[in-house]
């Protein structure tokens, strides 16, 4: 098997297969809006928005890590795992060790203080597989965002 290897912008149609796999997997079949051209510009122009790990199986990307670097008030500087995909076909064969491993490896040579992600919480084997690694699975803490829409309606009943 491949040793991850960072993504190149003609990996990047393939990465999007593999991110909307995901959003079937995780019951948002149609919430993916960003494209193979998002992708391209922004990972891979002058300020790239992050980083890609990418594992190929027979000359296919078969697995990515894509991370990106934010900052904690408490710890500094880290490094946030926005997705950590493998394909359906190829799960359980060791391809999401070997990305998180690389992953890892990435945050300690950036010197960053801590690796951030989410979990859906009926998604066990997930948790499983990162408390195998030794993350702290943090139960009692809530993801909240604002999507689009609620951008725009938040500003616009921001009082001037």
């Amino acid at each position: 098997m491949n040793q991850p290897r960072l993504a190149t912008k003609n990996d990047m149609p393939r990465v999007l297969e593999l991110i909307k796999e995901l959003a079937v997997f995780e019951k948002e079949p149609d919430a993916v809006e960003v494209t193979v051209s998002d992708l391209q510009n922004d990972g891979f122009g002058d300020n790239p928005k992050f980083t890609c790990f990418v594992l190929e199986i027979d000359g296919v990307v078969e697995g990515i890590a894509l991370v990106y670097s934010r900052y904690s008030t408490w710890k500094g500087e880290a490094i946030h795992l926005e997705d950590l995909i493998v394909s359906h076909k190829h799960r359980g064969k060791g391809l999401g060790s070997l990305l998180l491993d690389e992953v890892v490896k990435y945050a300690n040579q950036k010197k960053v203080r801590r690796v951030c992600w989410e979990v859906l919480d009926w998604n066990t084997s997930a948790i499983d597989f990162y408390e195998s690694k030794g993350a702290n699975v943090m139960r009692d803490w809530d993801v909240v965002q604002l999507d689009e829409k609620g951008i725009n309606n938040y500003v616009k009943n921001i009082k001037s």
